[in-house]
């Protein structure tokens, strides 16, 4: 799994947290939600295909990094969807400022405050954990 990282320097732990709930909310897109228990069964009885899944964060924590992001997108409408498109969605930074006809530069900026507010926002769970 390569993890997109600008310039070569190391994400900080909510960087990284918020790029693994990226790849924690896509892991299952377009799973039904119910499947029968003859699927199942003729599921486990062949070879498995699918790859094992990369992300490294709990659904614990990944329910409370969602809930952060959806409190940032509430709160700040743009800053939010950066956060959204280029973590959860994982557009490239080029794409996103694009989208809201700003500079590359600029939605790294608002990436950065977004990622500093979720700090802010689930660093109550970390003392508790």
């Amino acid at each position: 799994m390569m993890i997109r990282k600008p310039a070569g320097r190391p994400l900080g732990d909510t960087e990284y947290l918020l790029e693994q709930w990226g790849w924690w909310r896509m892991g299952d897109m377009g799973v039904p939600g119910y499947t029968s228990p003859t699927f199942a069964l003729m599921r486990q009885a062949g070879a498995q295909t699918s790859a094992s899944k990369n992300y490294c964060i709990t659904d614990d924590w990944a329910i409370a990094v969602d809930s952060a992001v959806a409190r940032l997108s509430h709160r700040d409408q743009q800053m939010g969807d950066v956060i959204w498109l280029y973590y959860g969605a994982k557009w490239p930074m080029v794409r996103v400022g694009k989208y809201y006809g700003i500079s590359e530069g600029k939605a790294r900026e608002l990436a950065r405050a977004g990622a500093a507010w979720i700090d802010c926002a689930v660093s109550g769970l970390r003392e508790v954990a």
